[in-house]
């Protein structure tokens, strides 16, 4: 693995097509003397980690402040009282939505409802479970990178339309015909299976809301996308992060896919997630 080192900044990868770990301080971080090079390693490489690197709530959002535009929905804004750190938890006294949440053990891209996704997330371990609550994140990117030629061709252009109810059957396959209607309600989108991002570099577009490419057979469309997730997700373009506590972890969602990995819901494990604004569209 490479490694790079300087005065306060250790730079090491952690897998071979994703994940770069930085032993830093909290000045460093909090400074914004290093922020073009975060973003520059998190497009890079999807994701970084800062192993027990501790910071508070407010020096989180402080960090986040340095990487971009601070994005929060006016939903996490009535959770949080405005301070800007959304739990991310089982336990519903802390986070009434945790139902919503039970889509993240399923591989997807954050914001599939949007035309402009986040940019990234900022998350940091506050309790940890027992047993198990890894996060595994997969490059799309790289993914699409290593494609043959002429799956390439065969699958630019198509279109996916993504419905989040798609995701909370993964989880709840017998909801209330109510549950559905509200799950429902929420929309649908359509994206490109493949991005074609800014800078010239493509990304598939996959994960728990795509239910259907337009214009192909029920059967034939689920075989694809199921294919292709299992492409990006084989262990090549997978990095699995084992929290410790106070760990922090960004991650590029416009060129990774992540998932929590299973937990006992009780074991009161929390994260304390920010978020990057988005700052390109779907194309």
């Amino acid at each position: 693995m490479a490694t790079a080192v300087s005065s306060r900044w250790q730079v090491r990868d952690v897998a071979p097509k994703i994940g770069t770990e930085i032993i830093t301080d909290k000045e460093t971080l909090l400074s914004g003397e290093r922020a073009g090079e975060i973003r520059d390693i998190m497009e890079r490489r999807g994701v970084i980690v800062f192993p027990e690197i501790n910071l508070t709530d407010e020096e989180q959002v402080a960090f986040t402040h340095t990487l971009g535009t601070f994005a929060q929905e006016a939903s996490e804004q009535a959770l949080t009282g405005g301070k800007g750190v959304y739990p991310i938890t089982m336990d519903p006294t802390i986070n009434p939505h945790a139902d919503y949440l039970k889509g993240a053990f399923y591989w997807h891209i954050d914001g599939t409802m949007s035309q402009v996704p986040i940019l990234g997330s900022i998350m940091s371990s506050r309790r940890l479970s027992a047993e198990g609550g890894d996060t595994e994140f997969c490059n799309t990117y790289a993914a699409w990178d290593e494609l043959p030629d002429d799956e390439k061709q065969a699958i630019d252009g198509l279109q996916v339309v993504h419905a989040m109810w798609r995701s909370q059957l993964y989880h709840d396959p017998e909801p209330s015909y109510d549950k559905l209607k509200q799950w429902q309600a929420i929309g649908r989108n359509v994206l490109p299976l493949v991005w074609k991002h800014k800078t010239g570099r493509k990304s598939l577009v996959l994960g728990a809301t795509a239910l259907q490419v337009q214009g192909m057979d029920i059967a034939e469309s689920e075989a694809l996308l199921v294919r292709l997730r299992t492409w990006a997700t084989s262990p090549q373009f997978v990095y699995r992060h084992k929290w410790k506590l106070g760990d922090m972890v960004i991650w590029d969602n416009t060129g990774t896919m992540h998932r929590a990995m299973a937990y006992d819901h009780n074991s009161g494990r929390l994260m304390h997630r920010t978020k990057l604004e988005g700052e390109e569209a779907f194309a």
